[in-house]
């Protein structure tokens, strides 16, 4: 298999991928409603309609936030991996998945972060990273096991680096899924941290 072809089936594989991310992460804009008019009662005005809806703009950004650095995430990974095999496409859907998924735990949170059921939307959203992040480790594991679909030439500090970072990802979430169950507000504050974090970590800087 020729360095050349290599190339180009990893690029569809990354094409395909931004376009699901690109999809995913639109369709977080719908978890935002526009009020009504007919909605707005007596001494009540649009302004204060908009602001009540802050509950839907945090999970929006929060997941917005999680996308951008999957998304950057999964682009730092196919910088190394160069050659694909049908285990890895499958690892790669799987991930794609849940991230198409994501929007929907998102419209749970914010529809019931202010509500009596908070904990167990905070739970869903949060268990839905966790997943994520362990696809995520998942697809790396397989891909730079032994080296065998990462390209030739390849520094180890960075196979290091990633493998750290999908190493401590899943618990980090995990954390926030258990803190889900005592504040769902305090664990859609760690996800959003989380989100900016990998969005930044990790990317080499110039000596």
């Amino acid at each position: 298999m020729s360095e050349t072809f290599e190339r180009s089936e990893t690029g569809r594989i990354e094409a395909f991928s931004d376009g699901v991310f690109a999809i995913a992460i639109t369709l977080l804009v719908l978890t935002i409603k526009v009020p009504k008019a007919v909605d707005l009662g007596a001494g009540s005005n649009l302004l204060s309609a908009l602001l009540s809806l802050w509950p839907h703009y945090l999970a929006f950004i929060t997941s917005f936030a999680t996308i951008l650095a999957m998304w950057v995430n999964h682009h730092r990974i196919f910088t190394f991996v160069q050659r694909s095999d049908h285990f890895l496409l499958y690892w790669n859907g799987l991930l794609l998945l849940l991230i198409t998924f994501l929007p929907f735990p998102t419209t749970l949170l914010a529809e019931y972060l202010l509500h009596s059921e908070a904990k167990t939307a905070g739970a869903v959203f949060a268990g839905t990273l966790v997943a994520i992040a362990l696809t995520f480790k998942g697809l790396w594991s397989y891909a730079a096991k032994n080296g065998r679909l990462l390209a030739r030439r390849i520094d180890l500090k960075d196979i290091e680096q990633i493998t750290r970072q999908h190493r401590y990802g899943p618990i980090m979430y995990l954390t926030a899924f258990a803190v889900s169950f005592v504040s769902a507000g305090i664990s859609v504050g760690l996800c959003l941290c989380l989100g900016v974090y990998f969005g930044f970590k990790g990317w080499p800087t110039q000596d």
